[in-house]
C-alpha cells in the first residue's frame, strides 16, 4: 500500500492522505464529529463518542457521502494533527496506523488559501478518489474476513433494545435469569431487644411461627435469655423470610435451624478443637488448691486435680511445704480460645508420699504406672466434699420424731437442699418413688450385687431401669418426708440385709492386667517423659494422641 502511495503525484498525495486517514479511521461523517468534539474544552481523546447514522449498514465506505470542499478536509486532518501534539514520522507507522503523516504543513496552508470553486484542487478526480477508497478498504482490514468461519446471515435481532437511551432494563432482565442464592448475615444484639419482636420485624416471622420455632428447640433460653452483644446468622429467602438461623452458645455448642416446608429443623452443633497439652509444675506454700492455682491452672482444672489426689492424699495430714509436683493439662483450641481442659497426668513429690497417675484413654480412668487404679470398685461416700455425720447407723436408735425405738438403718450427712448425691459404683437404678416418711427416693443395685438407697432427695436425676456409672449425678439432696433438716440419708445393703456403710468392707479397687494394661504403659510412655522432663509450656504429646483419635 505504501507503494501505491509513494507512486502517486505529490499534489494526489497531498489531497488523498487526509481523506484515506478518514475513510481509514471513521470516515467522513464520524470523523468531522470526532473534531467537533475535540475542540470542547478538557475534553480527553479517549472519552469522545462517535454516533453513527440510523441508516448506517456494513461496508466500504463511501466518500460520496456528505462530501466537503477539498480545503475543508485538509484543515480538519490538520487539526487532527494538531490534536496529538506529537510529529510522527511516515516511516515509524504500520500501514493501519496512519494518522499523523510527514506532510509540508506550509504546502497544505498555501493549497488552502489557494482553493476556489474554479480550482481544479476543489474536486478529487476519479482517479483519486478510488485510490482513496482502495486505501481505506485495505487498511481498516474490512477484506481480512474468513466468510467460512462466520455466518452473517443467521446472525439477527428482533428486539429493539435502544441501547443508546436506557440500558437498565438489561441489568434487570439478566438479573432475573440468576437463581436466587441466599447470604449469611450477621445480627448483633442490642440492649432491650428480643427475638420476638426481632423475628417479626427483620425474618419475616409471625408470632405463632416464633412461637412454634422456640418450643423445638432445646434450650429456648438461647434466644429469650440473650445479652447485648451476643450474636446470630441467618438466611432469608427472597421472600425475605428466614430461612436458616445458627447461633453459638459458646465456642463449642450452638444450634442450626433450618426450614422445611412449614417448619423448623433443629441441628445441634458440635465444633471439634485442636488439642493442645501444657505441662504445669509448681511447689506446694499454704494450701495445695492455692499453690497449683499459681502456676496458671484454671479453676476447673485445680477442682479435678485435687479431687484426683484426694484418693491418695490427705492434704491436711500428708502435704508438706516445698512438696513439688508437675501436672499435665491438655485443652481444646478453638478460635484461640482454649476449652474443657483435662487433667492428663499428674507427679506428686512429697515428704511423706510420692504419687504419680496417668489417665487411661479407654476407660478415661486414672492409673499408676504399674497399672493400679485410683479409683475403688466402691466409693464410701455418695458424694463429693466434706459434710458432717449427723446420724451414725444404729439398729437401737430412738426415732427423733416420734420418740419411739424406731431402727435407722442408714447414715444421715447434713448437707444443704440442692447439694449433688452420686452414684458410689457401677449398676441399673432398681427403683424411683415418693413415700410419706422416706420422701423422694432412690435405689440402684449395683455390679457387684449391693444395693444403695438414698432418702428425703429434693430431685432424682435419673429414672427407673436406667445404667449409672460410678461418679455419675443420680439425685439433689432434700428435706422430703419425715424430716428434721436437709440431710441425705444413705443405706448401703448386702444380701438384702442392712449394713453400716462406714465400716463394711468393700470391693477392692480394680487393676489393668494381660493385653490391657501392655497398651495403657504403651500409651503411659510420652506422657511420663513429658512429667520427668519438667519443661513447663506447650509439650506434643504424639503417643498420646495416636492412642486417643484411635478410639
Amino acid at each position: 500500500m505504501l507503494r501505491i502511495l509513494h507512486s502517486l503525484p505529490r499534489t494526489h498525495k497531498l489531497l488523498l492522505l487526509p481523506v484515506a486517514t478518514m475513510v481509514t479511521v471513521l470516515g467522513t461523517q464520524k470523523l468531522i464529529t470526532t473534531y467537533n468534539d475535540l475542540n470542547q474544552p478538557n475534553t480527553p481523546l479517549e472519552s469522545v463518542l462517535v454516533p453513527l447514522p440510523s441508516d448506517s449498514a456494513p461496508g466500504v465506505p463511501s466518500l460520496r457521502q456528505e462530501r466537503a470542499p477539498v480545503a475543508e478536509a485538509i484543515g480538519r486532518a490538520s487539526r487532527a494533527i494538531d490534536a496529538t501534539r506529537d510529529h510522527i514520522p511516515l516511516s515509524d507507522l504500520a500501514a493501519t496506523e496512519i494518522i499523523d503523516l510527514d506532510i509540508d504543513l506550509n504546502v497544505i496552508a498555501s493549497a488552502e488559501a489557494s482553493t476556489t470553486s474554479e480550482s481544479p484542487m476543489a474536486k478529487l478526480d476519479d482517479g483519486a478518489l478510488h485510490m482513496a477508497v482502495v486505501l481505506g478498504t485495505l487498511s481498516s482490514g474490512m477484506l481480512n474476513i474468513d466468510a467460512s468461519s462466520v455466518e452473517i446471515a443467521d446472525a439477527t435481532s428482533y428486539e429493539d433494545y435502544g441501547l443508546f437511551d436506557d440500558i437498565s432494563f438489561l441489568e434487570f432482565e439478566l438479573a432475573a435469569e440468576e437463581p436466587f442464592v441466599p447470604e449469611w448475615k450477621t445480627h448483633i444484639v442490642e440492649s432491650g431487644e428480643t427475638f420476638a419482636v426481632l423475628a417479626q420485624n427483620k425474618l419475616g416471622l409471625g408470632y405463632s411461627e416464633v412461637l412454634a420455632l422456640l418450643e423445638d428447640l432445646p434450650d429456648p433460653r438461647m434466644l429469650t435469655h440473650w445479652r447485648a452483644g451476643n450474636s446470630f446468622d441467618y438466611q432469608l429467602d427472597e421472600n425475605q423470610r428466614l430461612l436458616s438461623l445458627r447461633m453459638m452458645k459458646n465456642a463449642r455448642d450452638g444450634v442450626l435451624l433450618e426450614r422445611e416446608e412449614e417448619q423448623y429443623a433443629v441441628t445441634t452443633i458440635e465444633r471439634q478443637g485442636e488439642p493442645v497439652q501444657r505441662l504445669y509444675a509448681g511447689s506446694v506454700s499454704g494450701s495445695f488448691a492455692r499453690s497449683a492455682q499459681a502456676t496458671g491452672l484454671t479453676s476447673s482444672s485445680v477442682t479435678e486435680l485435687t479431687r484426683l489426689l484426694e484418693k491418695k492424699l490427705d492434704f491436711r495430714r500428708d502435704s508438706r511445704r516445698g512438696d513439688r509436683f508437675q501436672v499435665l493439662v491438655e485443652s481444646d483450641m478453638i478460635g484461640g480460645e482454649t476449652l474443657d481442659s483435662r487433667v492428663l497426668a499428674v507427679k506428686y513429690d512429697g515428704e511423706r508420699m510420692d504419687l504419680t497417675v496417668v489417665r487411661n484413654a479407654t476407660d478415661n480412668n486414672f492409673y499408676t504406672p504399674e497399672g493400679n487404679s485410683l479409683d475403688p470398685a466402691f466409693a464410701r461416700y455418695p458424694f463429693e466434699g466434706n459434710y458432717r455425720l449427723s446420724s451414725h447407723f444404729n439398729p437401737r436408735r430412738l426415732h427423733p420424731v416420734t420418740g419411739r425405738v424406731s431402727p435407722h438403718n442408714g447414715t444421715d450427712f447434713a448437707m444443704p437442699i440442692g447439694t449433688p448425691i452420686i452414684a458410689p459404683a457401677n449398676g441399673r437404678v432398681e427403683r424411683v418413688g415418693n413415700h410419706h416418711a422416706a420422701g423422694r427416693y432412690i435405689v440402684v443395685r449395683h455390679d457387684n450385687g449391693y444395693r444403695t438407697r438414698y432418702l428425703h432427695l429434693s430431685r432424682p436425676l435419673v429414672s427407673q431401669g436406667e445404667r449409672v456409672e460410678m461418679g455419675e449425678r443420680i439425685a439433689l439432696s432434700g428435706n422430703t418426708g419425715r424430716s428434721t433438716g436437709p440431710h441425705l440419708h444413705y443405706e448401703v445393703i448386702v444380701n438384702n440385709t442392712p449394713v453400716n456403710a462406714m465400716t463394711v468392707d468393700l470391693p477392692e479397687n480394680t487393676s489393668l492386667s494381660g493385653d490391657t494394661l501392655i497398651a495403657f504403659q504403651r500409651h503411659a510412655e510420652p506422657v511420663l517423659a513429658a512429667l520427668e522432663s519438667g519443661e513447663t509450656g506447650p509439650v506434643n504429646v504424639a503417643g498420646y494422641q495416636r492412642e486417643e483419635s484411635s478410639q
